[in-house]
């Protein structure tokens, strides 16, 4: 049983998961700094109460901040995706490949990009792309 274990730990060990490093500042990063910093720290002059809290809050409102950013991005994909579902059935103008502005019927949506690709008359045009909007005849 002893070789079993020894065999199933030195696979656990064998291959290390590798990772890229990090390029943004997140709450992990922020609390090994503290973390480092305490355990540096010299004995006879240990850190000050005050500036531990400060440290503290600054990660609070980090973590915050990131919630709210990606609060709000969800809100714009969000927002991008439902004004795409409304150019459906309408007619939408963008500027064609040759700089002319081309009309067209939109006819469905996709959402598979980061940007929703509108069809307008059998081409998938990105919503940003979309330059005007007319209601259709059939609908007036």
């Amino acid at each position: 049983m002893d070789a079993i274990a020894r065999t199933d730990s030195t696979s656990l060990y064998a291959t290390r998961p590798s990772s890229a490093p990090k390029q943004e500042m997140d709450g992990e990063m922020f609390l090994s700094l503290l973390v480092t910093q305490l355990q540096n720290q010299d004995p006879s002059s240990p850190m000050d109460t005050n500036q531990m809290i400060s440290q503290t809050t600054q990660l609070a409102m980090m973590e915050q901040i990131t919630a709210l950013t990606t609060t709000g991005t969800e809100n714009f994909s969000l927002q991008m995706r439902m004004a795409a579902a409304t150019l459906v059935g309408q007619d939408v103008s963008y500027t064609g490949a040759d700089g002319t502005t081309v009309t067209g019927v939109a006819s469905s949506v996709s959402y598979s990009d980061a940007v929703p690709q509108v069809t307008i008359d059998g081409i998938s045009i990105a919503l940003d792309a979309i330059s005007g909007i007319t209601a259709s005849p059939s609908a007036a």
